[in-house]
């Protein structure tokens, strides 16, 4: 039987990067994706070190060429995917307390923000998901708990927007695909120890990790539709 492949989108360092890790050991073969090739080449050499099966291949999520070459790859080196994690994103909002406000956003913050984090994984799955065959397929998107309706506060109004709209993005798919047993739920890593988080979040990259990787592995019973952190429902 042919091992399981699996993307994981923005993957060169922290939580994509131990996505990989995680998902390697379980003996699934792992494409990690990266917008600097040279980068996502050394952090492959790294997870190869540790005798885990993981290729390398650019990938700028903004580009639909850079995603189309994407496709062509996994259909030319392996003919179909299996689990698919959008991982990439980014956070441009200012810091300060003033120019967090939703009053001074700049509608060209808000532009780049969504364009990565939910263009992005909007057509990687119109590309990708179509590559998932014999009726099994596992997509992941990595969002947060700054994109809650229900506890919506102020303060990143692009990231929060964007994670918001990331959202909606996953219930639209998995509402589509029921009966598929192409299983499409959303994460909350939680505040996790990464360039992006900081030093001073509360959470191990490992521990970030782990809804994620479960979510890439559910049985097929599993939920489909849904937003967990540490593997139980969170509202939306």
């Amino acid at each position: 039987m042919m091992k399981k492949a699996a993307i994981v989108t923005g993957a060169n360092r922290g939580l994509g990067f131990e996505t990989c890790r995680q998902l390697a050991k379980r003996d699934i073969q792992v494409i990690l994706t990266s917008r600097d090739e040279a980068k996502g080449k050394a952090a492959v050499e790294k997870l190869q070190a540790e005798g885990l099966n993981v290729v390398a291949h650019p990938l700028d999520v903004t580009n639909a060429e850079s995603i189309e070459h994407l496709a062509q790859f996994i259909r030319n080196q392996f003919g179909r995917l299996d689990i698919l994690v959008n991982n990439a994103g980014i956070a441009r909002d200012p810091l300060g307390d003033s120019e967090g406000s939703i009053f001074n956003a700049k509608v060209s913050t808000i532009c780049e923000t969504m364009e990565t984090n939910l263009h992005g994984p909007l057509l990687l799955c119109q590309a990708l998901i179509p590559l998932m065959k014999h009726h099994y397929g596992r997509v992941v998107n990595v969002s947060s708990g700054a994109g809650q309706l229900s506890d919506m506060k102020t303060g990143f109004p692009a990231y929060r927007m964007s994670k918001t709209a990331l959202n909606a993005l996953t219930r639209v798919f998995a509402n589509e695909l029921q009966g598929t047993n192409i299983l499409v739920n959303s994460v909350c890593p939680g505040w996790v120890r990464t360039d992006m988080g900081g030093s001073n979040a509360t959470r191990s990259v490992e521990q970030g990790v782990e809804t994620i990787v479960w979510l890439a592995t559910l049985p097929d019973d599993g939920p489909t539709g849904g937003f967990f952190r540490d593997r139980q429902p969170i509202p939306w």
